[in-house]
Parts: structure tokens; C-alpha cells; sequence
């Protein structure tokens, strides 16, 4: 045998060596696509990992810009807070120790100074008034000559200082003229505690001092004890001479010439009305008020004089408001219009009743009515000068009365007892409601159709008002006497008088028309002979 021969495969084995190439190529081939995954893995991992990067730097610079607009509102904050501070300084002398403020450095750079332009105002008690070069203080001596002192000390750096008012917002108020910009320190300071005067004016019984005395005036006839402050030894120890009460019994009179009033918040400001209001009244408790109008909505408002929240609002559907009052007694609430019935509502169970039309008559309208102070009868102006009588408690109609002429306003008497009542006859009536008689009547001086009446609260006066304008006001006893001449004539409204009222102590009477806008007129009033408007 050959080498070859010898050598040789057999056929099986030669089969199996076959077999086994095909196997090798298909691992090839399996590697081959392995690498080709791992790539294309190998990128998605780069792709993924690059987005990553992106969204992580996206989100530090959100981070960053938050904390830069952070940083933005608490440097703001801080600043806001300095200057009030230093307002707050300017006014009050240095209220804060030299550690915490008189170390700040002035970034606005309108007040030049530190520490030393602050200092203690110890005089808040007292009205001071400070001028550019002393501070003068009025006293009397024993011999009742008034002298002037000059200020101990006066800070130089109130004279170079330069305050900007027209830019800030704070100091806009402490503007003399519309194009003022940069007033001096001095100017600054005294334009700063008049304001805070007039803000928080003093109470006159701790403000020691002479006291103006009106001869014409007895301390009798205000009813009060006054102190004259040190005018005299004796004028000090009155007080210790008398049994009477230190608390004030009467209310001031008003000077004439001045009334002083401070604006407040609009009362309906949280829920102004979309339409004319015909109707406001003040609970007895002097904190709820009422306002009512051709919206046909009834709201009422908590007055604080600051926010004024509005604590519940109701809606008639079918009745324009032209009149809402409270009872007297403040249980209820009613409300007339231009239809042949009207509501009551009840202030405790927050709930409407609907009353009417009233038994035996034909009124289309029951928009003119006066309540009782008594809180038990309601008066409704009716037709062909009917008056209707109509009870508090059952809300029925228990009695008319009867005009001349047509009826056109009414009011009651401070106890309830008598009504009077002026219409197209020019005439004023008076009702005595236990007998339902008329006891007097009377020519209106120079009216030729009464619009309104009113009377003060002790009953001592009656205003009358005219189609004209003309307002009349008479002493109730002499004009029930026999007297027809008035106290006083008001001419100030030229249009019909529309609403008369006096205020609690009957110094000033409110009157107005509607007929023409601006009409509402304040006439200050002195018992004892004429009245100013």
C-alpha cells in the first residue's frame, strides 16, 4: 500500500468535515452581525447620553435664572424696607439702633448723611411744628405773655439735603404743587409731620395749653366741664371743686365754615352696582349698611372703613328697588317699588315675604313710605292723598288717613305718636296716629307743592322742602303754635327737594335733588337762630 492509501478518510468522517464548513461560515456570518448591533447600540448609548447632557444643562440654567429672579425680588424687598425705614426716620427721628440702620449706606442717593441725620423725636405727644432754621414753641409765662424759644439743637444736615418727591411713590402725597420734584430737608421733615398730623390728629383733652373761651358760650349750655389748662391756679383746681362727671355728655358744636371729613373706601367696593342706587341706610349698629337699586339687587356690606366686605347680596326678581329702610329695632328690612306690593326682609332667617297687594286698594305704586321710630307702623303714600297705615308685625293694612290735595312725603315724630305729611295743597299736616285725626295744619311759607320732610331726632325741628328748591326749617312747638314764619330759608337747590335729614345731634341737615347732578348740599346748623350752608 501506498502512503496515500494508507492515509485516506473514510466516507463517514468525509461527510462529517462537510458538515462542519457550512457551520463556520454561519458563526462568521453571526459575529460579523454582533458587531454590527453593538455599534448601532454603542450610538443609541452616545445619542441618549448626549440628550441627557442637553436636558441636565437645560435644567441648571432654569435653576440658576429662578434663583437670579429670587435674588431679584429679595434685593427689591431689602430696598423697599430701607426706604421705609428711612421715611419712617425722617418723621420719627432715628427709631432703630445705630447697629441695625445707621450703618446702611444711602444706594438711592437722594439723602446724604448717616447716623447723625437721625435723631430721637420725643415730643410725639405734642402738635410740633419745625421750620427751616428753629423750632418755635409757643407757652404762657406767670404773666400771660406768650414767648418763643429757640431749638437746642438743629441738625446742618437737613439744610444740603435733597429729598426727590416726585419720583417716589411714598412721597407724592407731600407734593405742594403738581411740578415739584426736590424740596429741602427741612421742607422734607415739616411736610412729613403735618402729614402724620393729619392722619392721627391728637385728642384735644391731653393737648395742654391755652383754650380759646367763647363768652357768648357757657360751659352750661355745652354741658361739659372745661379745663383751661394753665391759665391760672384757680382754672387748675376747678376740677377739684366740682362734683360733676368728667366724661363729656353732649356732643361739640361744630365751628362754622369747616366741616373736616377724611375719605374712606367705597362701601360697595368688593360689589359696586351696575346701575343707579336709590336707597343707602346704616344699621343701628353703625357697622352694617345697606344699599339697594334699580338692579334690582339688595347688598350688604360690613363697614370697617378700610375693606369693607359685602355680606350677602339678594336679587328680586320682579321689583325694581326706589326704597329700602331698616326697622328701627334693625329686625328687618323693607323694600318698595313701582308696583303694587313690597317686601319684607328678614335679617335672621336671611328670608324674602312678599306682601300684597294691600286689601281694598288699588295703589300701583308703594315706593314713598316712612317707617316708625317705635318700629310698629309704615306709612305708604297712596292715591288722591290717601295716607296707608300699615302694621310692622302682621304687615296689614290697619287704618288711612286722609289728605286735601295729593300726598308727596312723610315723617314721623320722635316717638312715633304723630305723623305729618305735605303734598300738592302746600300744606303741612299733623296726625295723631292714636286717634287717626288730624290736630293741625298748616301753610308752608312761600311752597307751592311740598316734595319732602323732615325732622330732627330729639323732634324739636321740622324741615320742609318744595318743588322749587326752597327749604324751609321751622321750631316744631311755635309752628304747632301759631307761628308761620321759619327759622331759616335754604336756597341753595334750585330743582325739587327730594330728601331731607338731619344727623344724630340735628347740627347738620342733609339735603338733595335728583333732578340734577351735584345737588346734595350740607347746611350746618346752630340752635339758638340761624343755620349756614
Amino acid at each position: 500500500m501506498s502512503l496515500i492509501s494508507q492515509n485516506a478518510l473514510r466516507k463517514r468522517q468525509v461527510a462529517e468535515v462537510k458538515e462542519d464548513e457550512p457551520n463556520d461560515i454561519l458563526l462568521l456570518e453571526e459575529s460579523e452581525e454582533t458587531e454590527d448591533v453593538k455599534e448601532k447600540k454603542k450610538k443609541k448609548r452616545k445619542d441618549k447620553h448626549k440628550e441627557d447632557t442637553k436636558q441636565k444643562d437645560e435644567e441648571v440654567k432654569e435653576i440658576k435664572k429662578r434663583k437670579k429672579v429670587q435674588n431679584e425680588d429679595k434685593k427689591q424687598i431689602e430696598e423697599e424696607e430701607r426706604a421705609m425705614k428711612m421715611h419712617e426716620s425722617f418723621l420719627f427721628g432715628s427709631l432703630y439702633p445705630l447697629g441695625e440702620f445707621g450703618r446702611e449706606e444711602d444706594s438711592t442717593g437722594e439723602v446724604d448723611g448717616g447716623a447723625s441725620l437721625f435723631f430721637t423725636d420725643r415730643s410725639a405727644s405734642k402738635i410740633v411744628a419745625t421750620c427751616e432754621e428753629e423750632v418755635e414753641y409757643q407757652g404762657r409765662n406767670e404773666d400771660n405773655e406768650m414767648e418763643i424759644r429757640k431749638a437746642v439743637w438743629v441738625d446742618e444736615e437737613e439744610e444740603i439735603t435733597r429729598v426727590d418727591v416726585g419720583r417716589k411713590t411714598r412721597a407724592k402725597k407731600l407734593k405742594a404743587e403738581e411740578d415739584e420734584t426736590l424740596i429741602g430737608g427741612s421742607e422734607y421733615v415739616s411736610r412729613s409731620r403735618a402729614q402724620f398730623v393729619k392722619l392721627n390728629p391728637g385728642t384735644e383733652w391731653a393737648q395742654r395749653g391755652p383754650q380759646v373761651r367763647n363768652d357768648d358760650e357757657s360751659d352750661e349750655e355745652l354741658g361739659v366741664v372745661v379745663d383751661y389748662g394753665d391759665q391760672d391756679n384757680e382754672g387748675n383746681d376747678s376740677i377739684l371743686r366740682s362734683n360733676e362727671d368728667l366724661v363729656v355728655k353732649s356732643s361739640v358744636k361744630l365751628s362754622p365754615g369747616l366741616l373736616e371729613y377724611s375719605r374712606l373706601v367705597d362701601a360697595n367696593a368688593e360689589d359696586p352696582s351696575n346701575a343707579s342706587i336709590n336707597s343707602v341706610q346704616f344699621h343701628r349698629n353703625a357697622q352694617l349698611l345697606l344699599a339697594a337699586g334699580f338692579d334690582r339687587r339688595l347688598r350688604f356690606f360690613q363697614v370697617d372703613g378700610k375693606r369693607n366686605p359685602m355680606i350677602q347680596s339678594v336679587f328680586l326678581e320682579d321689583c325694581p328697588i326706589l326704597k329700602a329702610s331698616f326697622l328701627p329695632d334693625g329686625s328687618q328690612v323693607i323694600v318698595g317699588g313701582r308696583r303694587k306690593f313690597f317686601y319684607s326682609f328678614d335679617l335672621a332667617n336671611a328670608k324674602f315675604d312678599r306682601i300684597g297687594p294691600l286689601t281694598g286698594r288699588d295703589e300701583k305704586s308703594l315706593e314713598v313710605f316712612e317707617v316708625s321710630p317705635d318700629s310698629r307702623t309704615i306709612a305708604f303714600v297712596g292715591n288722591e292723598g290717601y295716607i296707608l297705615l300699615v302694621s310692622c308685625k302682621t304687615k296689614e293694612l290697619i287704618g288711612t288717613l286722609k289728605m286735601n290735595g295729593s300726598a308727596r312725603s312723610l315723617a314721623f315724630n320722635d316717638d312715633g305718636t304723630q305723623l305729618m305729611s305735605s303734598g300738592g295743597d302746600g300744606h303741612i299736616y299733623h296726625w295723631d296716629l292714636r286717634t287717626r285725626t288730624c290736630f293741625h295744619k298748616a301753610v308752608d311759607e312761600g311752597c307751592i307743592m311740598g316734595s319732602a320732610l323732615g325732622t330732627s331726632p330729639n323732634g324739636s325741628l321740622l324741615a320742609a322742602g318744595s318743588s322749587s328748591g326752597i327749604v324751609n326749617i321751622y321750631n316744631r312747638e311755635e309752628f304747632l303754635g301759631g307761628k308761620r314764619k321759619p327759622m331759616k330759608t335754604i336756597e341753595n337747590l334750585t330743582t325739587k327737594v327730594d330728601f331731607l335729614k338731619f344727623n344724630h345731634d340735628a347740627q347738620i341737615l342733609a339735603m338733595c335733588s335728583t333732578m340734577q347732578k351735584n345737588s346734595l348740599k350740607l347746611s350746618w346748623w346752630r340752635f339758638h337762630g340761624h343755620g349756614e350752608c
